[in-house]
């Protein structure tokens, strides 16, 4: 009996809130209530709706958090399907969007996601790669001049960015003309940390990593990461089954 008058009670209160909310007038909405572990009731959710995207508010960090990792982290790593995360105040419309990206099917599959859900459609997005080129630290300890470290830097970020370039290309459907591309010098989660802090996007756009099971829940990924420490909105897209 009591867990019937809850129900309700959550049903009533869910209800309450979607006729509050002006921009649903117009769109077909329905609460659903479920029992059990918010993890599992969203798969299962998920899994009866099939939707296209799953939308998630971020919550407080607890210290089991770190060990089983959150909620999202959860969904985005069980549920294969592609999460939008919202720390920040709901907007109308993405207007400034950072997307890292590598010469992996998972950046493409995310920037399709992105576009095909209307997210970034003709937004303009930063795609942005991290790169480390692997023989300057043996070019300082050679003793090599600044100039030529600097020289050969240039013609490894140069040569990537061609490289990117041809990749997204021949794997994304449309590359939009507000779209730059952008390589940075670092590890991927100081570059995207750094990028975050310089450009402000609205939205950050990501691919997981295709590891699975234990080598991923100890090790995480760079978007397990990010979903962590970083104050922005993020869309974390699962790697597709082909």
């Amino acid at each position: 009996v009591m867990i019937r008058a809850e129900k309700r009670e959550a049903d009533r209160i869910l209800n309450e809130q979607i006729a509050s909310v002006a921009d649903l007038k117009n769109v077909p909405s329905h609460a659903l209530v479920l029992e059990g572990d918010p993890f599992d009731g969203i798969l299962r959710a998920a899994a009866d709706i099939r939707p296209d995207l799953v939308v998630m508010g971020s919550h407080r960090k607890q210290l089991l958090d770190i060990i089983v990792g959150t909620t999202i982290e959860r969904v985005i790593r069980k549920g294969h399907l592609p999460v939008l995360m919202v720390n920040n105040e709901a907007q109308r419309k993405y207007e400034n969007v950072l997307a890292p990206v590598d010469m992996v099917d998972a950046s493409a599959d995310a920037l399709r996601v992105a576009t095909t859900t209307g997210l970034i459609s003709d937004s303009r997005a930063t795609l942005l790669h991290a790169f480390m080129p692997l023989a300057k630290g043996k070019m300082f300890i050679g003793g090599a001049d600044q100039a030529t470290i600097d020289s050969y830097v240039a013609s490894e970020r140069q040569e990537v960015m061609d490289e990117l370039a041809a990749f997204l290309a021949a794997s994304v459907d449309r590359i939009h003309g507000r779209w730059s591309l952008r390589v940075e010098e670092g590890g991927p989660m100081e570059v995207i940390s750094r990028a975050v802090s310089e450009i402000r996007p609205d939205l950050l756009v990501m691919g997981t990593s295709g590891r699975s099971g234990l080598l991923k829940m100890m090790i995480g990924s760079v978007t397990e990461e990010a979903l962590r420490s970083l104050n922005v909105d993020i869309l974390a897209v699962s790697p597709i089954v082909r």
